[in-house]
């Protein structure tokens, strides 16, 4: 079987295939830069990738120059039989991935609120694929699912009940699918079994979150109601005072756009830096002696290791960590500096495997260190994948025919 994954944003569309029986990549790119004059496309493998020019109005456009991109790079006619879609929230009512039909298109729209940066894109890339691709099945898999069996201790804000009940204000936690991924594989590669395990997943990119793993059920996540708070992120600023907002609305004049926008767009590693995002390049001013690039990344370790404490003690201990994304998986510097200080913890990284584990999967602690450290590049997309197809099997026709 194969499957197209699509992960949409707002002027963007990227795409997978598929075969999730050999877990074989057969195509990969992205749409970029949808809605503007001209628009750009990028596929292939990362080394050897081909970008073009196209005439992307919207993602139904965009979706329709994949499709025929993938045709014309295949040796045979390739049939699609599933598409399987990235949706960021899925609120309380997903704890598992799902046959997309009208009832869930209209809770992906319930969440825009919770997720206004993401679920209106998902969505859109959901809309265009349906109307391109009506008689194959489509799958939601949902970032909020894997942390659906966080207790309600752990999810709970210490508002008034009647906010929880009312709006269903509490935790969700994101970047599911890679907690779910990461957790798993470590499982296949270590000596360490689901059962009586203690682990501790750190999701490290642009968008950053750690998760609280036990017995293979996430427990706890620093990501909350909104993709927003926890970790220092490349745009996001993380766990705040939440009077700062009326701080900033009294002293700056700012409106709640305003302010929406400044903790969401351009805090984080890019606020603290004056400069960058992109850990790569901040890594590199920092080097050169710029003291905010520094500072910036001083302070996403500080509270990535002040996370990883804080999972310590709700875990009752820990058997292993992993670190994923782009920043977990290809930085050896940062993840030496996160570990550095949690030797009483048991942690101690060997400094070769570490430095060698640049974007592979390997151990990387010493071998006396009580606690295992790993690097494992994500897949989130052969985890959409493999869901779309069970999915997609069982379900004997689209609602869409």
């Amino acid at each position: 079987m194969n499957v197209l994954v699509i992960n949409c944003g707002s002027s963007s569309l990227r795409f997978q295939l598929i075969d999730p029986r050999s877990r074989r990549l057969l195509q990969k790119g992205i749409v970029e830069r949808i809605g503007a004059v001209s628009s750009v496309a990028t596929v292939g493998m990362e080394d050897k990738p081909v970008r073009h020019g196209v005439q992307a109005a919207d993602h139904r456009e965009a979706l329709q120059w994949v499709l025929e991109n993938i045709q014309r790079n295949a040796a045979d006619s390739v049939e699609i039989q599933a598409v399987g879609h990235r949706v960021v929230h899925g609120g309380e009512r997903f704890h598992d991935s799902v046959l997309i039909d009208e009832e869930v298109i209209d809770a992906i729209r319930e969440a825009f609120d919770l997720a206004p940066l993401h679920n209106p894109a998902n969505l859109e890339g959901i809309l265009a694929a349906v109307r391109l691709l009506p008689e194959i099945p489509h799958v939601a898999v949902f970032d909020t699912a894997f942390h659906m069996t966080i207790p309600r201790t752990a999810y709970l804000y210490a508002l008034p009940p009647r906010l929880y009940r009312r709006y269903r204000v509490r935790r969700y936690g994101f970047h599911g699918t890679s907690h779910y991924f990461v957790s798993r594989r470590l499982f296949d590669i270590s000596e360490l079994s689901r059962e009586n395990s203690r682990v501790i997943t750190c999701h490290l990119g642009n968008g950053a979150s750690m998760a609280a793993v036990l017995n293979g059920r996430s427990i706890d996540t620093s990501m909350g109601l909104t993709p927003l708070p926890g970790l220092v992120m490349g745009t996001r600023c993380g766990d705040v005072d939440p009077s700062i907002i009326f701080y900033l609305i009294e002293k700056e004049e700012m409106s709640l756009n305003e302010v929406h926008s400044l903790l969401n767009r351009y805090s984080g590693l890019l606020g603290l830096s004056g400069f960058a995002a992109d850990m790569r390049l901040l890594l590199e001013e920092a080097e050169k002696g710029d003291r905010r690039c520094q500072e910036a990344i001083e302070v996403f370790c500080y509270q990535a290791r002040g996370f990883l404490g804080r999972y310590f003690a709700v875990l009752n201990g820990c058997d292993a960590i992993v670190f994923t994304a782009g920043i977990g998986e290809n930085s050896p510097e940062i993840r030496r500096r996160v570990c550095s200080g949690l030797e009483n913890l048991g942690v101690r990284l060997d400094p070769e495997r570490n430095q060698e584990a640049a974007g592979k999967e390997m151990k990387i602690s010493a071998d006396d260190s009580r606690v295992q450290v790993w690097a494992i590049p994500t897949n989130e997309e052969l985890v959409i994948a493999i869901d779309a197809q069970k999915i997609a099997e069982t379900a004997k026709q689209t609602p869409w025919v």
